[in-house]
């Protein structure tokens, strides 16, 4: 096996990356850094876009979320990146990137990340839009939920957390997941697994 290290902030994205090497069991040195604050000159030539998950292995980078779970899922010698449904995992992966996450992940930022770290109060002009695209993405969602425990080839696989990156803010974010259904219940079994439940506990 590979020397893995994974650097990580407190973020949505770095929190599925974690979630990723601890549910696969990897022998991962997982630290916590500062892409943007005091490691960043030192991190610019790993990640030139100063940003969290990166993982190095054997000396090597290699960042974004979603190249950092196809990775590791090749690593551990699972399927949980699904290789037998790839159009089936990419279309959830996109549309989490580009509808679902992105309306979830600014509503986070507005509600939880700017009052307590740049002293505003949200938006409304940024949070009211979100909200409407997040509302109108969940219920698509939840229409497919209905029919299914888990989103691809009948099992859980990368998909169904990148699909969930926000929700695990719901309650401090004010998500309206329990308007859902489908979707409240599918994120209960993945909060039965340990590390999407707490993926950050024990390396904090």
């Amino acid at each position: 096996m590979s020397a893995l290290q994974l650097y990580y902030t407190h973020n949505l994205n770095p929190r599925v990356a974690v979630a990723v090497a601890r549910h696969l069991d990897l022998p991962v040195e997982f630290a916590r850094y500062s892409p943007m604050g005091d490691d960043r000159e030192a991190f610019l030539p790993l990640n030139p876009n100063s940003l969290a998950p990166l993982l190095v292995e054997d000396g090597q980078p290699l960042w974004e979320t979603d190249a950092i779970a196809l990775r590791l899922s090749r690593l551990s010698g699972t399927d949980f990146w699904l290789d037998t449904h790839p159009e089936e995992m990419m279309r959830w992966v996109s549309w989490s990137a580009h509808h679902f996450t992105r309306a979830g992940g600014t509503i986070v930022f507005e509600t939880v990340t700017v009052p307590l770290y740049m002293g505003r109060a949200p938006d409304p002009a940024v949070l009211e839009p979100a909200m409407a695209d997040f509302r109108r993405f969940a219920t698509i969602l939840d229409d497919v939920l209905a029919g299914r425990d888990w989103l691809v080839g009948g099992r859980l696989s990368y998909a169904d957390f990148r699909v969930a990156t926000a929700l695990p803010f719901a309650g401090r974010a004010g998500l309206p997941v329990g308007d859902y259904r489908h979707i409240a219940r599918w994120h209960d079994r993945l909060n039965e697994i340990d590390a999407w439940r707490e993926p950050f506990a024990g390396i904090e």
